[in-house]
């Protein structure tokens, strides 16, 4: 193997690069709404990426004569003309070549001509939309080589830990035969293993650990944040380099881009830090759970769009009880201010009834952990804020904790608007187009599939209750596996998840389970799951970047067989799901089973809930979260750039 010896790309000298992202002036915020996108039409774009295959194709058939020796050469040298030269288009073809030819010797596994496609897509800055198995990891090295190779730093974002380090070390043959180092951020890593890892040329991460990453950045810069402000800082000696952990926002690849981008961006990021100076009051706590636990639903507080809200009724309680309180405690009770009542006893109910064990959070060793409702994986190092924490907490009979007090904040929205060069890639895409426009200025294209798809669409069963379908589901699981069938069973929550396996194991059904307590164990669940006759059972974690494959028996008796317990959040989830069997031209079939019990119907109101058949009025429910979703991301996207307007004219940075 060729190790380079050029020195490194004079990019890694600038101050912490990044694109300045103003806030939007009134006319621009109305304008951006009201106009639609020009999307020039898919075969147009396609067309034109098609004419640079020729060329690639050309330089692959030179490079496939060269020996080892010789390839080595010509990597070194091809390095050397794009630092030289930057990224040309002439020189771009001839480097997702040599790219092609490396990934094939190295992993056995050259690019088909869609992830060409795909991989000149990022290159340009675009989402590209590419099917579920078409080999997204594999395009990925193809722009990221790309511009690393010009001595760009790049940054590789999926969605979790596993996806993270899993793609760097199964990648990390290609790019090392290129010259090029490879990292990968985990979330027990220290800090200085973090700075190793954003040093190397392509860097694994996931989002969160990114953005956390780039806050606690800001909170060394503190107002050192343009590159000339910490160059100033430099010769003064207020700025150590060797505290910072990354070099910059230069080049981003999002993987997974709808649920990154999207449907994780409804709530900022808080990096926060433990209040030892505000100790929790306990008994505060206790008496307003108490009291909350004596409010009825409909007479003292109402539900409305997953929000819970006091009627004039609770008020009125709760302005009685506080003054018997403030008689018995005098005025330095916490229950003095009608403001302060209101919202403690409105998040003490939204502790008692709005937050579910099992599918918002779980309990493990003695602590309450985060479930991601995205990803379905636990969030062990987040805490929700304002008390609502410490509350949970004590309900399930936990040790409070430490309230926390926020250093820092940033939405996504925000931050991947700095990066230079932005681009993405998804299976799911085309429903929020207009959405990824209006907010980072992305631009979908819809790569076609290496091979027709083979999936059957077997509809949707109805069942009466949850009983019902666990009980329906595992006599299907059961008889399908008896013909050697594999079967994937997603379901919406954790909870699900173990109520059906309490059916599979009463019927004596083995089965691997994957939520968020198993998660640790993903890799191997997941490589199992394409067995022939093997059941898994998992929540929506299972649907984003892994690849189950199948054996030959189990290809021989018909593919994997899909069944999906419910339908989630938003339709892009589903048909991701669904994505999981009939990959690269393999059989395979998916269904789904739903009832009148899904919490997905609480969208709908009054007649709503019971007019027409019950598909058509859980898509409505489906299609109407998905518009409040929408409109949740809007309205932090306001409220985002109202606090850089005033942030910016006060001084302070996030």
């Amino acid at each position: 193997m060729a190790v380079s010896t050029l020195p490194r790309s004079p990019v890694d000298t600038l101050d912490r690069p990044e694109r300045h992202v103003a806030p939007p002036t009134t006319l621009e915020r109305l304008w951006r709404w009201v106009r639609t996108p020009l999307h020039l039409p898919g075969d147009w774009q396609r067309r034109r990426l098609r004419a640079a295959l020729p060329a690639i194709h050309r330089h692959a058939r030179r490079l496939t004569a060269l020996d080892e020796a010789a390839l080595d050469t010509h990597i070194e040298s091809l390095r050397r003309r794009v630092l030289a030269a930057g990224l040309t288009s002439r020189l771009s073809r001839e480097t997702f070549a040599t790219v092609r030819e490396v990934a094939w010797r190295e992993l056995g596994m050259a690019h088909h001509d869609v992830q060409l496609l795909g991989g000149l897509a990022l290159l340009e800055g675009r989402v590209a939309e590419m099917p579920t198995g078409e080999g997204k990891t594999l395009t990925a090295t193809l722009p990221a080589a790309t511009a690393a190779l010009a001595g760009v730093p790049v940054h590789v974002i999926t969605v979790n830990d596993y996806l993270a380090g899993r793609d760097a070390e199964s990648m990390q043959p290609v790019y090392r035969r290129l010259g090029l180092r490879v990292g990968s951020i985990v979330h027990e890593m220290t800090p200085e293993e973090r700075r190793i890892a954003y040093g190397a040329d392509v860097t694994y991460c996931t989002n969160k650990e990114l953005v956390f990453d780039y806050l606690r950045d800001g909170r060394e810069l503190r107002h050192d944040r343009t590159p000339m402000l910490a160059h100033a800082a430099r010769l003064k000696g207020s700025l150590d380099d060797r505290r910072l952990l990354l070099r910059g926002l230069h080049f981003a690849i999002v993987d997974e881009a709808d649920s990154v981008m999207l449907d994780e961006a409804r709530t900022p990021l808080i990096l926060s830090g433990r209040d030892t100076n505000d100790p929790v009051d306990i008994a505060l706590i206790d008496e307003v759970l108490a009291l909350a636990g004596q409010f009825e639903e409909g007479e003292h507080f109402v539900r409305e769009k997953a929000q819970l809200h006091l009627t004039e009724a609770g008020k009125a309680v709760l302005a009685e009880q506080a003054e018997r309180r403030l008689e018995a405690y005098g005025s330095g009770s916490a229950w003095l201010g009608r403001a302060r009542r209101e919202w403690l006893l409105q998040q003490a109910l939204v502790a008692r009834h709005q937050f579910q064990r099992d599918r918002h959070y779980l309990v493990r060793d003695g602590q309450v952990q985060i479930i991601d409702e995205h990803s379905g994986r636990v969030l062990a190092d987040r805490r929700w804020e304002r008390g609502l924490q410490q509350m949970i907490e004590r309900l399930e009979g936990c040790e409070p904790s430490d309230p926390n007090r926020t250093l820092a904040r940033l939405t996504y929205q925000r931050f991947f608007r700095r990066y230079q060069h932005l681009a993405g890639m998804t299976g799911t895409a085309r429903e929020v187009r207009g959405e990824l426009w209006r907010t980072y200025r992305l631009r979908v294209l819809a790569i076609p599939p290496h091979k027709p798809s083979q999936r059957r669409d077997l509809g949707v069963t109805t069942v009466n209750d949850a009983r019902e379908r666990w009980v329906w589901i595992a006599q299907r699981a059961g008889n399908l596996a008896d013909q050697r069938r594999p079967v994937l069973i997603a379901t919406v929550s954790l909870a699900d998840s173990e109520a059906l396996s309490s059916a599979l194991n009463e019927r004596g059904r083995q089965h691997a389970v994957l939520n968020a307590r198993q998660d640790a164990e993903e890799a191997d669940i997941v490589a199992a799951a394409g067995r022939s006759g093997a059941i898994t059972v998992a929540t929506s974690m299972a649907g984003r970047g892994t690849d189950i494959a199948l054996d030959s028996a189990a290809r021989d008796a018909g593919g994997l067989h899909v069944i999906i317990a419910g339908l989630h959040d938003a339709s892009r989830v589903d048909r991701q799901i669904a994505g999981r069997c009939a990959r690269q031209g393999d059989p395979g079939c998916v269904e789904w089973v739903v009832g009148e019990h899904e919490a997905l119907l609480d969208e709908l109101r009054g007649w709503q809930r019971h007019l027409g058949p019950l598909l058509q009025r859980l898509q409505r429910a489906q299609h109407a979260r998905e518009k409040r979703h929408a409109r949740e991301r809007a309205r932090l996207l306001e409220a985002d750039w109202n606090e850089a307007d005033q942030l910016g004219f006060s001084g302070r940075g996030e």
